[in-house]
């Protein structure tokens, strides 16, 4: 078993997808707008695990501070430097272990995306 996909459903549609395409590097992989649909799927490279999004006007804010996605990232200071340039308000890095380094930034959701 795999997972395919993690649905987010919010009412920043436009915001969302712009996050993950220029901040996560994600690319569209999937568009149903033009069949009248308010959904977007987005991977990486190996499209193995998509993002969707889904427009909905009454979308809570998903501010859960248990849920969270992760990304692997070639340099975490670098990545969090770059939010934080950005305007987002990215969590201080955390180090559990000497090997493990990561940290936090909400997306336009809400959602706690965590860069390793």
């Amino acid at each position: 078993m795999k997972l395919l996909h993690v649905t987010i459903q919010t009412s920043k549609f436009e915001e969302e997808i712009k996050f993950y395409r220029e901040f996560v590097g994600l690319n569209i992989q999937n568009d149903l707008r033009p069949m009248g649909k308010e959904i977007v799927f987005l991977a990486d490279g190996e499209q193995e695990t998509y993002i969707e999004i889904i427009n909905n006007p009454e979308a809570f804010d998903a501010g859960n501070k248990y849920l969270s996605i992760g990304f692997k990232t070639q340099d975490v200071e670098a990545k969090r430097e770059e939010f934080e340039k950005l305007g987002f308000k990215p969590t201080p890095i955390i180090s559990p272990l000497p090997q493990v380094k990561f940290f936090f930034v909400k997306d336009p959701a809400g959602v706690n995306v965590q860069f390793m």
